[in-house]
């Protein structure tokens, strides 16, 4: 029932508008998503680099911003709450919500937070508190995320490079070898498989020339 559930949540006919005005403190905007095949909305800075890394995991299927309200008397005070993402993976329904470090120490935010908990896991889905990431992390996600749209490389080379096994080969070395195609054509298009997890990528150091491929089992 409760997946059933989300997915009517997640309808791609609905998507929110946020407000623009001027002095407004934090940036709004849209990303668009491999994972969605369109654009997501985003209220802040911090909101669009958790969106990067849910795009980024494979195991993300479906990605809504802001997908439902959630209203409820609660010793006689409404309480009304709105996550800011809902993510469906393999292992089920993910609510997020967004909030900076400094901000989680205040009894306001984090009673909100634990009600809100409190409503979605009796459901059987997971929520998740999601702050500022180790800024590597974000930055490697951020690096690759240019070559998320899998339409603006050659097929015939993204094929090659699948059904070949370089586990253990150098990215430099890679691109060097396949002469039937420039080399920064063979470069992106290895960034591009390394994005949809084709290679293993660690997130801890960045990538460059000397990068060891691994294929994902």
């Amino acid at each position: 029932m409760g997946r059933c559930w989300a997915v009517r949540v997640v309808s791609p006919t609905r998507m929110p508008t946020f407000r623009w005005y001027r002095g407004q403190k934090h940036h709004s905007g849209t990303y668009w998503s491999s994972t969605m095949k369109g654009h997501v909305p985003y209220e802040s800075r911090l909101e669009l680099a958790r969106l990067l890394f849910a795009d980024f995991d494979s195991s993300v299927r479906v990605i809504a911003a802001q997908p439902f309200l959630l209203e409820k008397e609660v010793l006689g005070v409404r309480r009304r709450s709105v996550p800011d993402f809902l993510l469906l993976t393999g292992s089920g329904p993910v609510v997020v919500d967004v909030k900076p470090q400094a901000l989680l120490s205040r009894p306001e935010v984090a009673r909100a937070l634990a009600w809100t908990r409190d409503e979605v896991e009796p459901r059987g889905w997971r929520y998740e508190v999601w702050s500022e990431p180790p800024l590597v992390e974000l930055e490697c996600v951020r690096f690759l995320a240019a070559y998320r749209r899998e339409w603006l490389f050659d097929g015939d080379l993204l094929v090659r490079l699948r059904s070949e096994n370089l586990d253990g080969a150098r990215l430099l070395g890679v691109c060097r070898t396949w002469t039937a195609w420039p080399v920064e054509v063979v470069r992106a298009a290895v960034l591009h498989l390394m994005w949809c997890g084709h290679f293993v990528v660690d997130l801890a150091h960045p990538t460059g020339p000397g990068h060891i491929l691994r294929i994902a089992r």
